[in-house]
This record gives structure tokens, C-alpha cells and sequence, in this order.
């Protein structure tokens, strides 16, 4: 097993949430069941003119400590599933290695984004650091604190909705990124420009979440549902049956595409930094290691 492949997704992970973590802000606050945000551009400015540029930053702990974790096992267990397959170099192999690794990094990514997710909805409107008597001081006191109110059923609140994102997903990206670089290149044999591995995967990112973009819509509506009521988490959706018809009912058809724009704003750059730091950390790590 070659830890190369974890130490350049753990890299990779970090250029993410930089890059990356306004824009899901802004997804998130598109998503959210009481939302009233309809422009991606007047929500950003809105996030920015009412809590600072700090309140696009809400809940970035989280993901900031997880997403390194959660990449390394990602490209980890993708890279070294890979080239355990019978045919490593078809692209169907890569997908499959993609599904594989998408559904394993679930374990670590769904408690993540609830709390992430819940640290961004917490005090819309309000000024960064002004919310007086908040639920959640941070991401570990969310975590916390859903967890002595609801154990892991709590802390794991939104875990089928995030697989059936994740698995399809992730298989999606990789073959994705595989296509795009093998059609760019001029020589199978030599290693693929900067740029090529910048569109490549910004072009990944952005498939993988059309892909399966409505899931994640009931995904974060179901992981901002529970306020803290006289010591018990309340919830208004009994479950996902209950949370898919709420939101088609009071939305329509149209909520599954909601804030798909702010998403797609997101998904080219942080993928374009991702597979860009993972390739040339590869590239670079690989020569002081010892091949098996």
C-alpha cells in the first residue's frame, strides 16, 4: 500500500476548504428549507454586507481538520484500489475505485458537514461574532453536543442521503478527471501539464455534483433540521420520505436544482486545486519513496 497517495489527497484537501469554503456558504444558505435566497451573486454580497467577509468563513473548522482526512482516504484508497484492479488502466476501473472510495470516506465526511452545516445556518443575518446565546460555539461543541442529545443516531443524522451523494459521485470524478486528461494529452507517456490537471479536475468537480446534486439538497435539509428545546433536539422531518415531500410541496421540483449555480462556482476551482496539489505532490513525493 503506497501512503503517497494519502499524504497528496491530505494536501489536496486543504487547497479545498481554502479555495473553496465561501462558495459552500453560499450553496448552503440556498439550500437551507427556510431559505429566501433566489440570486447566488445577492446572497454572497448579502453574507458579506450583513456578517462581513468572516461569515462566509462560518463553520470552515470543521471542514478545514476533516476534508485532510477525508481526502486522504479518498485519493488513498482510490489510488491503491486501482492498482489492485484487473485492468487498472480502463476508465471503468476508475469509476468503480471512485465508488469505492466515496463510500468509505462517508464515516468521516457525514458527522462533518452536520456540523458544518449547522455552524453556517446558525445566526444568518447577523454580524460575525455578534449571536448571542448561540446553540454552537464550534464545530467539536456541535458535534458535542448532538451527541449527548441524540448519540451517534444524532452525529450521524443525513448518513444515507450523504452515500447515495458521495458513492456515485466520487466514481463519476475520477473517471471524469481520467477522460479529460487523457484526451489533453499529447503523449500517453508523458506526464500531464499544470494546466491540464487544472481543467481536469475543475471539469471533475463540476460533473460529480450534477450527478447527483438533489441528494445533497435533501442532505443538508435534513442536517440543518433539529434546534435544542428544553435539553432534546426538535426536528420537523420525521425522516427522508417526510423531508422529499416538505420540500417539493413548499418549493417544487425546481428546490433539487437550487443554489446548483453557487455550486458549480465552487465545484471548478476547489477541484481545479485539488487534483492540481494532489498531482504535483504526487509527482514530487513519489521519487523519495520506495516502489514495492
Amino acid at each position: 500500500m503506497s501512503l503517497v497517495d494519502f499524504a497528496a489527497g491530505c494536501l489536496g484537501g486543504v487547497a479545498n476548504v481554502v479555495v473553496g469554503h465561501p462558495f459552500d456558504t453560499v450553496k448552503v444558505r440556498f439550500q437551507q428549507s427556510n431559505s429566501t435566497h433566489r440570486r447566488t451573486l445577492r446572497c454572497f454580497t448579502s453574507i458579506v454586507q450583513q456578517e462581513t467577509v468572516r461569515g462566509l468563513y462560518k463553520g470552515v473548522t470543521s471542514p478545514l481538520y476533516s476534508l485532510a482526512a477525508i481526502n486522504a482516504i479518498l485519493f488513498g484508497v482510490q489510488g491503491n484500489m486501482l492498482r489492485k484492479m484487473h485492468d487498472p488502466n480502463a476508465l471503468s476501473s476508475h469509476f468503480a475505485a471512485g465508488v469505492m472510495a466515496g463510500f468509505l470516506q462517508c464515516g468521516i465526511s457525514c458527522p462533518m458537514e452536520l456540523a458544518k452545516i449547522k455552524l453556517q445556518v446558525q445566526g444568518e443575518g447577523l454580524k460575525y461574532g455578534s449571536l448571542k446565546n448561540a446553540d454552537y460555539t464550534g464545530s467539536i461543541d456541535c458535534l458535542t453536543k448532538v451527541y449527548n442529545l441524540e448519540g451517534l443516531r444524532g452525529v450521524c443524522r443525513g448518513m444515507a442521503s450523504t452515500i447515495l451523494r458521495d458513492a456515485p459521485a466520487f466514481g463519476f470524478y475520477f473517471l471524469t478527471y481520467e477522460y479529460v486528461c487523457r484526451k489533453m494529452a499529447k503523449d500517453q507517456e508523458e506526464e500531464s501539464p499544470t494546466r491540464t490537471l487544472l481543467l481536469a479536475g475543475g471539469l471533475a468537480g463540476c460533473v460529480s455534483w450534477i450527478s447527483t446534486y438533489p441528494a445533497d439538497v435533501i442532505k443538508t435539509r435534513m442536517q440543518e433540521d433539529g434546534v435544542i428545546q428544553k435539553g432534546r433536539l426538535a426536528y420537523r422531518f420525521n425522516g427522508y420520505s417526510d423531508c422529499i415531500r416538505a420540500a417539493t410541496i413548499s418549493d417544487g421540483y425546481g428546490v433539487y436544482f437550487r443554489g446548483l449555480n453557487a455550486t458549480l462556482l465552487r465545484a471548478f476551482p476547489t477541484n481545479a486545486a485539488t487534483f492540481a496539489v494532489v498531482g504535483l505532490s504526487l509527482r514530487h513525493l513519489n521519487p523519495y519513496v520506495t516502489k514495492d
